[in-house]
């Protein structure tokens, strides 16, 4: 019988005892850098404060005019695990609408996206400043007339009510003419979940 010569029998060895289960010892796994093992898991999407400033909005509301009449009913609700809320607007007259608000965090502002029946939209980013979320299409690139100005403020009342005041600017906002007066109070109907 011809022996194996040494320098091969120290290559196989590892192999051969790898083969038969492992008597010896085994190569431990490489430690793990500090870093990875003590990164925590990333937070939840939309759950910074700044998102939750517009919910005194979320509600099935019922609205009205300053002299007391039905304009419309209005549901606003969380989607998208609650990172966006969605309107959902019937008038009175049969004028229906719907918007998409975002906390955009990179921009550090809130942007609405409205649109509605006619073909109409309107695109506006703002701030909650003051116990008020104002949102304006001022500096919303692509308006075929810069002068023109919409600005709606949402003020949350003691009450529980909002009030939704739209005004608007034909002359870059020298002056300004009040589009829409709203108080939104909750109707009887199912409310929905925050």
């Amino acid at each position: 019988m011809k022996m194996m010569p040494s320098a091969l029998r120290v290559l196989w060895l590892p192999v051969l005892m790898a083969m038969s289960g492992g008597a010896g010892a085994q190569t431990p796994p490489p430690p793990q850098p500090a870093s990875a093992a003590a990164t925590p898991p990333a937070p939840p999407p939309c759950t910074r404060s700044e998102n939750r400033q517009f919910d005194f909005w979320i509600g099935d509301w019922d609205v009205t005019t300053p002299d007391g009449k039905l304009a419309g009913t209005n549901l606003i609700k969380p989607i998208l695990n609650g990172c966006v809320l969605h309107e959902n607007w019937k008038g009175r007259g049969g004028f229906t609408g719907e918007s998409f608000n975002v906390y955009d965090a990179r921009r550090k502002v809130w942007h609405q996206t409205w649109v509605d029946g006619t073909g109409s939209m309107l695109m506006m980013d703002g701030r909650w400043e003051g116990g008020v979320m104002t949102l304006s299409d001022k500096d919303m690139p692509g308006k075929p007339d810069a002068n023109a100005i919409s600005e709606i403020a949402w003020t949350p009342n003691a009450d529980g009510s909002v009030r939704q005041l739209w005004r608007t600017s034909a002359d870059g906002g020298k002056t300004w003419q009040t589009a829409f007066d709203g108080k939104y109070v909750r109707s009887e109907r199912p409310q929905p979940k925050r």
